[in-house]
């Protein structure tokens, strides 16, 4: 570790410095053009020091972070910063550097090749192929790419450099018919490059999005009561993140926020066909990334295993209060936010059931296929999604339905799932926690639950 950073860092129990640059470019297509082009470009650094129990954290925007200390500018003020954080903390010696170490994920055409023309050619693509319907109100285009270099190193003497190229893609189509409007939505992205694009996988993406759309106003309002339900595949793993995934997180059992698990660690908590992960190793996954935003090298979580609860998700500071390793859950929105632990890609393994089998048997309740979004009460569980589109199925006959959530408790769902499929479909997100967004993935197998609660509009 070079003396500058030596000086920076050797105050406290454990320090770290977290350098990024990042671009991002965003376009947004509506009402048959272009409505906006966006670019950001940003780049800054973050301070922390951890003194027992205590968090001392400040950030600064730099030039040219990434390489370094960078000008001189950038060492005023890195010292300015340091200067800021520790008083009364006493120094401490860094751990000899252990190197740099670099690391790369495997894209096949970074979006900063790519034209600005040809980005706004696969908006109009797919305008045009959602533009079909008798009923089309509104269609909306959105395309977004961010590529983050990041420079991190520790008084442990721990350091990487790591890039992530991010792109996604959303399409909204709304439809209306006399006074009745009805919306559809879809979404797709990853730590992928513009391959992501190859071929008509917009095209085909927005015409489902506008079939979906135009079924809606047909569709009569979903039942509301207690039934059982199946969430197939395609649905994605929005259920398993809000359920059980925030309370998982270390930070919200230490704090005593999540009190369903707390003390759970080796017990029964959900069906034995239940198997969840967190991981961030998931080649191409949104949630993915090699180290976590505090140096911690990235692996597989198994949080449960056979419905027991085996760990949770720890950063370095809620891992050292609990006496324990961090398993690399640490992540930060930017060099602008402390890292707290998140979930990456969470997702419940393929079971032992045949989906076809678990649908075909399938006589009454409510089919969801798509899901939208959630959220959760980790003090008690309480949850609450919303069903993008879900069918009512009555004497094995289904018909589409329009306004279902889904409301329950997590840890009670969890008991209630008796059937997991063999098959696996995955969703992306942005989740949100203490005002921090950070990219995210969830997947479920197609499963049965045998009650919950549906509520209409």
């Amino acid at each position: 570790m070079i003396p500058f950073f030596q000086e920076l860092l050797g105050y406290g129990d454990f320090s770290d410095y977290f350098a990024e640059e990042s671009s991002t470019l965003s376009l947004r297509w509506e009402e048959g053009r272009i409505e906006s082009i966006t670019r950001s470009d940003d780049s800054g650094a973050g301070l922390r020091y951890l003194n027992g129990a205590e968090t001392r954290f400040a950030h600064a925007d730099l030039n040219q972070p990434v390489s370094g200390k960078g000008s001189v500018e950038n060492e005023s003020k890195l010292i300015r910063l340091k200067n800021s954080l520790i008083s009364g903390l006493s120094p401490k010696p860094c751990g000899a550097s252990r190197g740099v170490i670099s690391k790369t994920h495997n894209i096949r055409q970074s979006p900063t090749t790519v034209a600005l023309e040809k980005k706004i050619a696969l908006l109009e693509r797919a305008y045009k192929a959602a533009n079909t319907g008798p009923h089309i109100r509104q269609i909306n285009v959105n395309y977004g790419e961010k590529i983050k270099n990041i420079f991190y190193l520790n008084s442990l003497g721990e350091s990487y450099r790591e890039e992530r190229v991010y792109s996604v893609f959303s399409l909204t189509v709304v439809t209306a018919r006399a006074r009745d409007t009805q919306t559809a939505y879809e979404s797709l992205g990853g730590l992928v490059g513009f391959e992501l694009f190859e071929g008509d996988r917009v095209e085909r993406l927005a015409a489902e999005v506008c079939k979906r759309a135009h079924l809606k106003l047909d569709a009569p309002q979903a039942p509301v009561g207690e039934m059982p339900v199946v969430i197939a595949s395609s649905a994605g793993g929005t259920l398993i993140h809000e359920a059980i995934g925030h309370s998982l997180e270390a930070d919200a059992v230490l704090e005593g926020t999540s009190p369903s698990y707390v003390g759970k660690i080796g017990t029964r908590v959900a069906h034995p066909k239940l198997t969840v992960y967190d991981d961030p190793t998931v080649p191409g996954a949104r949630g993915s990334f090699h180290f976590d935003d505090e140096g911690t090298p990235s692996e597989p979580t198994r949080l449960i295993e056979n419905g027991v609860l085996k760990t949770y998700l720890y950063d370095r500071l809620s891992a050292g209060k609990a006496g324990r390793n961090s398993n690399g859950h640490g992540r930060r929105e930017s060099y602008a936010h402390r890292p707290i632990p998140r979930m990456s890609n969470t997702f419940v393994a393929p079971g032992p059931d045949d989906p076809a089998d678990i649908l075909r048997d399938f006589k009454n309740g409510l089919l969801v296929t798509k899901m939208g979004g959630g959220q959760v009460n980790t003090a008690n569980g309480d949850f609450v999604f919303e069903v993008e589109e879900g069918f009512q199925v009555k004497n094995g006959i289904r018909t589409m339905v329009r306004g279902a959530t889904l409301l329950g408790n997590g840890p009670k769902t969890l008991l209630e799932i008796d059937k997991v499929g063999s098959d696996h479909g995955w969703a992306i997100g942005t989740c949100g926690k203490e005002g921090q967004g950070v990219p995210v993935s969830d997947a479920l197998p197609t499963v049965h639950i045998k009650k919950m609660v549906v509520g209409g509009q």
